[in-house]
């Protein structure tokens, strides 16, 4: 089942700053960052 959400332009950003930091820090690790990639694009 697909769930839709509505956010404002100020959530939008506060999530894509939270995936940016979620996929520095994979990448510090060395670990694959495709699912984080994808949804920084798709809120973009």
């Amino acid at each position: 089942m697909k769930k839709r959400f509505k956010f404002d332009d100020y959530e939008i950003n506060i999530i894509i700053l939270a995936l940016v930091e979620l996929r520095n820090r994979l990448i510090e690790e060395d670990r694959y960052t495709d699912a984080v990639d994808e949804l920084i694009i798709k809120l973009s």
